[in-house]
C-alpha cells in the first residue's frame, strides 16, 4: 500500500492544517493570514489503515512565470505531476469563488484522480459553501474539518473509491517483508548506514541554502529566487549520494532575535532551530563574500551546543576572485572564532555552478563517522596517565585533584567521564585542555565534545574533625 496524494487549493483554505492532520504532527507552519506555504513538503500520513505520503503545496495564484507567484505555481504543478491523486481544497465558509473555479480545470486537465474537499465544514456556516462545491463538476465534496478533525471517515471512504487498487490490502508476502525489515533494525551499533543520514543546511537569510540544495539534488526541487528570506518551512529532501541514503533538510535563514518581530518569521526560526535538534550533521552555510559575521558565529554555538557534528560550507564561492589566499584566511578564522568544532572541515561551495559539492558531501559523511566514533577504554587511560603526569591539574586550597580515571560513556557526539577526587573543583580551563587533547591525541575534528565528571565518595565526609 503505497500511493502519494497532493493537497492543492487557493491560499488560506486550510490545506498545511490538513496536511498536519493525516501527518499527526505539526509539521507545516500554520497561520491565519493567507500564502504561508511557498514550498511543497512531503509527509508521511496515515487515515485508519491507509498509509501514504502526503504534498503540502503553496496556494495556487496567477502570476507571470518569473515573479515568485509564479515559481510558487511551478512547484505546485510539479507536485500535482507527482501525486497518484489530489485533494482539491475549498473554503467552506467563502463558498466558491472565481479562482477556485480557474484552478479546479487546471486540476481537472491533469488526467488524475480528484477528490474534492471542502474545509471548514463545521457548523451551519459551511453547509451553503459545501453544496455549492458540486458547481465545479469534480464529483461529490467531502465535508469536512481539518483543524477539529471531523469528516476523516468520509476521506477514507473517497480515498478508498478513488484509488482502489492502491488502497487495496496488502498481500501476506509483503507482511513478511515488513517483518524482515523490522528485524534488520535491531543492529545496535553506533553508525547505522541502513537509514538515512539527516543534514541540516542552516545559515543567514539569502545565504544561497535552497540554490545549494538544488544544485546537490540535480532539480529545481526547492522554491529559490532572488527575495531573501523565500524559505519558510524546514523542507526535507530525500535522495541518494554513493548509494548512501540521504535526508537533507533546507531551512528559513536565521536573523538576530531582536531583529525578529513578525509572528510567521518567529515560527519559521522555530521550525529551523527544530530540524537542527534533529539532525546528525549540520551545514552552516556562510556567504563567503561577508563571513563570519556575529549571526553566523551564533548559529554554529548553537549546534555545538547540541552536540551536533558540524561543516562549514563557504557558499557564493564563484563570486571570490583570489581563491586560495581567501580559503587560507577563512579557514584560520574558523579555527579561532569556532574553537568548539575547531578542525571541522571547511569546504568553498557554490549553488550556481556546482563546484566543490562532492568535496562538500565527504566531509558531511567523514564528520558523520568522528561523531559516531567510540574510543576504548584502555587506550583513553593509556593517553590520561601521561597526559595527568605532563600537566597535572592544578591544587585546590593545597589539595591536589585526582584524576584516576576516563572512559566513553556514549557516541553521537562523543561524551567522556572522568573518575577522580575533588573533580568539582576541577577548571574550566583544565576540562577544555583535556578536551582538546583528546580531540588531537584521538582524531575528533570537527564534533563538539562532552566531559563529564564523576568524584568519589568522601568516607569522612559529614564528620567532625578532630582538635
Amino acid at each position: 500500500m503505497s500511493f502519494s496524494l497532493a493537497i492543492i487549493g487557493r491560499p488560506n483554505v486550510g490545506k498545511s492544517t490538513l496536511f498536519n492532520r493525516l501527518t499527526g504532527k505539526k509539521l507545516a507552519l500554520v497561520d491565519d493570514r493567507p500564502g504561508v506555504t511557498r514550498d511543497r513538503r512531503e509527509g508521511e500520513a496515515k487515515l485508519a489503515d491507509l498509509r501514504f505520503t502526503i504534498i503540502d503545496t503553496a496556494g495556487l495564484e496567477e502570476g507571470a512565470a518569473a515573479t515568485l507567484e509564479g515559481r510558487m505555481r511551478a512547484q505546485t504543478e510539479n507536485a500535482i505531476l507527482s501525486a497518484d491523486a489530489i485533494l482539491f481544497v475549498i473554503d467552506a465558509r467563502v463558498g466558491v469563488t472565481p479562482d477556485d473555479k480557474y484552478f479546479a480545470d487546471l486540476v481537472r486537465r491533469a488526467a488524475k484522480p480528484v477528490i474534492l474537499i471542502a474545509n471548514k465544514a463545521e457548523g451551519k456556516a459551511g453547509e451553503a459553501g459545501a453544496f455549492e462545491a458540486y458547481s465545479l463538476g469534480l464529483g461529490d465534496p467531502v465535508p469536512l474539518s481539518a483543524e477539529h478533525g471531523e469528516g476523516m471517515s468520509e476521506l477514507y471512504a473517497a480515498l478508498r473509491e478513488a484509488l482502489p487498487e492502491e488502497t487495496a490490502e496488502p498481500a501476506e508476502e509483503e507482511e513478511e517483508q515488513d517483518e524482515n525489515l523490522y528485524d534488520d533494525e535491531e543492529d545496535g551499533s553506533d553508525l547505522d548506514v541502513t537509514k538515512p543520514l539527516r543534514i541540516t543546511v542552516v545559515g543567514r537569510p539569502n545565504a544561497g541554502k535552497s540554490t545549494l540544495i538544488n544544485r546537490i539534488l540535480g532539480e529545481e526541487r526547492l522554491l529559490t529566487g532572488p527575495e531573501a528570506g523565500i524559505t519558510r518551512d524546514s523542507i526535507g529532501v530525500n535522495f541518494l549520494w554513493r548509494d548512501r541514503k540521504i535526508k537533507l533538510f533546507d531551512t528559513a535563514g536565521l536573523r538576530k532575535r531582536a531583529k525578529v518581530i513578525d509572528k510567521l518569521e518567529k515560527l519559521s526560526a522555530a521550525d529551523a532551530l527544530r530540524a537542527v535538534r534533529f539532525s546528525e550533521v549540520v551545514v552552516l552555510l556562510i556567504d563567503s563574500t561577508i563571513p563570519f559575521e556575529k549571526q553566523d558565529l551564533t548559529i554554529a554555538d548553537l549546534t555545538a551546543r547540541e552536540g551536533r557534528a558540524f561543516v562549514i560550507g563557504l557558499g557564493k564561492w564563484d563570486l571570490i576572485e583570489d581563491k586560495n589566499a581567501t580559503l587560507t584566511k577563512l579557514r584560520e578564522d574558523a579555527e579561532r572564532l569556532l574553537p568548539q568544532v575547531r578542525g571541522c572541515p571547511v569546504v568553498p561551495v557554490s549553488g550556481a555552478t556546482g563546484q566543490g559539492l562532492d568535496r562538500l558531501m565527504e566531509g558531511i559523511a567523514a564528520t558523520h563517522e568522528v561523531w559516531n566514533k567510540r574510543i576504548a577504554t584502555s587506550r583513553l587511560n593509556r593517553w590520561l596517565l601521561q597526559t595527568v603526569e605532563e600537566t597535572p591539574p592544578p591544587a585546590v586550597s593545597g589539595r591536589r585533584i585526582k584524576i584516576r580515571y576516563m572512559t566513553q560513556a556514549k557516541s553521537r557526539p562523543p561524551h567522556f567521564v572522568l573518575f577522580g577526587n575533588q573533580l568539582e573543583e576541577l577548571p574550566s580551563s583544565y576540562e577544555r585542555f583535556l578536551i582538546n587533547g583528546l580531540r588531537k591525541a584521538f582524531d575528533l575534528p570537527g564534533v563538539p565534545i562532552r566531559i563529564s565528571r564523576r568524584a568519589g565518595d568522601n568516607p569522612f565526609a559529614g564528620k567532625k574533625r578532630k582538635g
